[in-house]
């Protein structure tokens, strides 16, 4: 359980920070070079990956989260590289419910992460 409530102290403030800057400037994508997109693509897989592999604890509380959050985060990786010209989302009521998901997400890692 220490190294959930540790990787949760990390990504918690993490996902808060992400999630309000990107509804903040959600039309910076709109103009993004599709390098700009595989690079932020390749620093999600990295970043996804290395989460996953210290991490991937399939339980039935809520360090799954980070499990859930290392995968989703791979996969979007995976996205943005073989896929840097494909449109990324716009502003819409689904994507701020998922900047709004995160954001909750990032809240309760950061609860545990801190408060545990």
């Amino acid at each position: 359980m220490e190294k959930s409530i540790q990787l949760a102290g990390l990504i918690g403030p993490v996902l808060i920070a992400l999630s309000i800057s990107e509804a903040l400037n959600l039309h910076i994508w709109a103009k993004v070079p599709p390098t700009v997109t595989y690079l932020n693509g390749l620093l999600l897989f990295i970043a996804g990956l290395a989460v996953m592999r210290a991490h991937n604890y399939w339980v039935a509380n809520w360090s799954v989260l980070i499990t859930l959050i290392a995968w989703l985060t791979l996969l979007a990786g995976l996205y943005r590289m073989f896929a840097p010209e494909a449109q990324q989302l716009d502003k819409s009521p689904a994507t701020y419910g998922v900047i709004g998901l995160l954001l909750l997400i990032g809240i309760v890692l950061s609860i545990k992460g801190y408060f545990s």
